[in-house]
């Protein structure tokens, strides 16, 4: 067997966190949408204002996911570098 290569455990663990990462992701990306969206229905703002708010909900929202995304992959990849 060739050292270099992954084995089984090692791609289904692989898997696994590439799910885990996304899943939570895409629930901290909706969270934050989903506040901004309240608050603009709350505050019953102008239709500019309740545009700008949801958009700047969304945009902080999918900057929030992909941070996740990365921090989350990264500290999979760091732990499997050390061997654990």
């Amino acid at each position: 067997m060739d050292m270099g290569r992954e084995s089984r455990w090692e791609k289904d663990a692989m898997t696994v966190e590439i799910g885990f990462a996304l899943v939570t992701a895409a629930v901290l990306a909706g969270v934050i949408f989903a506040g901004a969206w309240t608050l603009a229905m709350v505050l019953d703002l102008s239709s500019a204002a309740d545009k700008g708010v949801r958009g700047g909900g969304a945009l902080l929202g999918a900057v929030a996911g992909v941070c996740r995304l990365v921090r989350v992959l990264l500290r999979f990849d760091d732990q499997r570098r050390m061997g654990r």
